[in-house]
C-alpha cells in the first residue's frame, strides 16, 4: 500500500483497487482508521482524538488531491505524494 503522506507520526496510505466509498488509511501508533475522503468521517477503526483532528485538518486541505489519487489508485496508476501538515 503506497504511503502518500506522513506528518507528526501519522502515516497516510491508499490501496490500489479499493472498495467504495473513496477513502484513505491513517495510522498512528497502534491505531488505524479508514477515513472517507468526501465526508472526512471515520468509516472503520479508530484514532486518538488528537491524531483524528490532525488527519481531518490535513484531509480538508487536500480533498481534491485525495480524490485524484483515489481515481489513480482505482486505475493502478502511480500515486503522487501529498504535502504533510505543518
Amino acid at each position: 500500500m503506497p504511503e502518500i503522506s506522513r506528518f507528526f507520526g501519522i502515516v497516510i496510505k491508499m490501496y490500489f483497487e479499493e472498495h467504495l466509498p473513496p477513502h484513505f488509511h491513517a495510522e498512528y501508533g497502534n491505531f488505524k482508521a479508514l477515513i472517507d475522503i468526501n465526508s472526512l468521517a471515520v468509516i472503520a477503526g479508530k484514532l486518538s482524538p488528537r491524531a483524528l483532528g490532525l488527519v481531518t485538518e490535513w484531509a480538508s486541505l487536500h480533498q481534491e488531491e485525495l480524490n485524484t489519487l483515489w481515481e489513480k489508485a482505482r486505475n493502478f496508476e502511480p500515486l503522487d505524494k501529498i504535502a504533510p501538515l505543518k
